[in-house]
């Protein structure tokens, strides 16, 4: 790295400038903190006594070399500041920590460990016009661990059985929770305090390598959730770092947020860095195939409030941060979690777009899910909630997730948040995820919501796995099975998300009878799909096709499901005959021409979705 990059806010390189590095002749510790009046460095390998650090000049780092120092050591530093009171921090950045409450940093060395993933690396993409399908991970909380005192299984120790579980679920990428260290278990990672150290609950960065690496040996791909708004405010932190508020907004309004923690000042190239120089840390050392970038609304806004206005620093780190990645790693994927309405935030930068590759589309996951939680006597005055995504659809590149977000703080998980009783919410359940699956737009889902969990994420718990010993939730888990797995490999489902002719509404105008009809279209393949999201039984309702033949791919009503039924269909022929003006229609030599339109006449039970191939 060079300083004035780092001051320019230019680097992207920075961590492997600071922090405590392995030299031949010992181990280099340099910290930034232009603000203190002194730095000190402690650890075991001076048995915790301070050690004053040098400043090179004026420049605001701090480095001390130690000869004694060894991968593995634990230290800190102690900063002092101009005021006179001292304070003791773990280093910003640091590759290693020690488990809360403790706050010491470890020296780590990055190349102990050799990936074994190089075919993985080559054949990857950003998935444009491929499935993605996305399994939404709280590694602490998916299984427990009856040997370990806090029921955490290692990086290493969960990868056979979660990438087993994946593969066999039709999920094409895992997706974590925030894997950097954060001192508090019930922010789930999105309150941090080391950058660029993996949580120490599931142990160490050759460990989380090693899981890495064993997904993409198993065609399995790895997204990493990253805050780079806010910081936890704990004293070791980034907080006064250097006796100054040397990450965060001197200005008191916009200094803490929603959150009770930090915000990162944008306006600071250093503090820039820091932040860039920590997405590609993730992305080139541990080879994680995308990031899910957390809060970006309040980053675009103030304090995430249009009406404060954009926030123009924020807005020129975003550009440049995604602007470097895509040039460092134009096969990782840049996600967006944005709620605004804030255009061209999946457009290239040199375009005047904030370079993401993709954009959560909480419009349609708030529609939707406020859609199926309305009584259905009431679903007809909002039919065209289901339709109004379509309508912006092609405004950016959207993801759909449903999401942890949705399955906590008295939210209710996905099945629990369908209108009525048991068994209406699961038939429901079923006919929502056929719509989403079908519903233009890569795809993400939080765990739990695949077994049909009734009781709300809690970070401490595992999953309700004994769930899959009643038959409705066994049927669901099989159904959701099934689901992925038409939607992996049947390519009109995701070849041509983010082209127009990719999709085609059929009907689009039953609103009293609360039906959906629409294609999903390729080159190779075409899927006619129906939703009949009322409590009525439609027999015989006709969907003009100009196929020749068709089959059934998928249907929610069956037995195998938990349903009651299949849906029973006939194919119609309609004969149109036209006449001369004044022709006798007993007359054949008053016909001018004559066609047949075929109509597919289909029984749709309450509650249901079809899919039908058509060909």
């Amino acid at each position: 790295m060079k300083l004035q990059e780092f001051y320019e806010g230019q680097s992207f390189d920075a961590y492997e400038y600071f922090g405590a590095h392995k030299e031949k002749d010992g181990v280099m510790f340099r910290t930034y903190a232009p603000g203190a009046a002194k730095v000190t460095v402690f650890g075991e390998f001076n048995h915790w006594t301070e050690e004053e650090m040098q400043q090179d000049g004026q420049s605001g780092v701090y480095e001390l070399k130690s000869a004694k120092a060894e991968v593995g050591m634990m230290y800190k530093y102690c900063i002092y500041a101009k005021e006179g009171w001292r304070v003791e921090h773990c280093d910003p950045y640091g590759f290693g920590m020690e488990l809360r409450p403790n706050s010491a940093s470890y020296i780590v060395d990055l190349s102990e460990y050799r990936f074994h993933d190089a075919k993985w690396m080559k054949n990857r993409d950003k998935n444009y016009n491929r499935p993605l399908n996305i399994y939404e991970v709280h590694l602490g909380s998916w299984r427990t661990n009856e040997k370990d005192a806090n029921g955490w299984y290692r990086y290493h120790e969960i990868a056979d059985q979660l990438i087993m579980y994946a593969k066999e679920n039709g999920y094409t990428h895992l997706e974590f929770l925030p894997l950097s260290e954060h001192p508090a278990d019930c922010s789930w990672g999105y309150q941090n305090t080391g950058y660029f150290s993996p949580t120490s609950r599931y142990g160490t960065a050759r460990d989380l390598m090693e899981l890495v690496d064993k997904c993409h040996q198993a065609g399995i791909g790895v997204i990493m959730d990253f805050v780079p708004i806010h910081f936890a405010t704990d004293y070791y932190g980034l907080a006064n770092y250097d006796g100054t508020q040397l990450y965060e907004y001197v200005q008191s309004d916009v200094t803490d947020s929603e959150w009770g923690t930090r915000n990162f000042d944008y306006s600071r190239r250093e503090v820039c860095c820091f932040l860039q120089s920590a997405a590609n840390y993730w992305l080139k050392e541990y080879h994680f195939d995308g990031i899910r970038m957390d809060a970006i609304s309040r980053a675009i806004y103030w304090q995430g409030e249009p009406e404060r206005g954009v926030n123009p620093c924020a807005l020129s780190f975003i550009r440049n941060m995604n602007a470097g990645l895509q040039k460092l790693h134009p096969s990782a994927m840049l996600i967006a979690e944005d709620s605004t309405a804030f255009p061209k935030v999946t457009a290239p930068v040199e375009y005047d777009g904030l370079g993401f590759d993709y954009k959560w589309d909480l419009g349609w996951m708030n529609d939707t899910l406020n859609y199926f939680k309305t009584p259905p006597q009431e679903r007809a005055e909002h039919y065209y909630q289901l339709k109004f995504s379509m309508d912006y659809f092609y405004n950016e590149l959207y993801l759909l997730a449903l999401s942890h977000d949705e399955a906590v703080h008295g939210k209710a998980t996905v099945i629990q948040k369908m209108w009525g009783g048991y068994e209406d919410k699961f038939r429901q359940c079923r006919a929502l995820y056929l719509y989403m699956m079908t519903h233009p737009g890569k795809k993400l889902n939080f765990m739990g919501n695949e077994i049909g969990q009734f009781r709300e994420w809690d970070e401490k718990k595992e999953q309700d796995w004994n769930l899959l010993e009643y038959p409705m939730h066994n049927k669901f888990h099989r159904f959701m099975r099934d689901l992925s797995l038409v939607y992996i490999n049947h390519p009109a489902l995701f070849e041509n998300d983010y082209e127009i002719e990719g999709f085609n509404w059929v009907n689009c105008h039953e609103e009293e009878k609360c039906i959906y009809v629409f294609e999903r279209i390729c080159k190779d393949e075409k899927i006619l799909a129906l939703f009949n999201f009322s409590d009525a039984y439609h027999k015989g309702f006709e969907v003009p096709i100009e196929d020749k033949t068709l089959e059934i791919l998928m249907d929610s009503s069956i037995s195998e499901y938990g349903g009651d039924g299949k849906a029973d269909y006939r194919i119609l022929i309609e004969e149109y005959i036209k006449y001369y003006e004044n022709g006798n229609k007993n007359d054949s030599a008053s016909i001018v021409s004559s066609s047949n339109r075929r109509l597919l006449s289909i029984d749709m039970r309450p509650y249901s979705a079809v899919y039908f191939i058509l060909k």
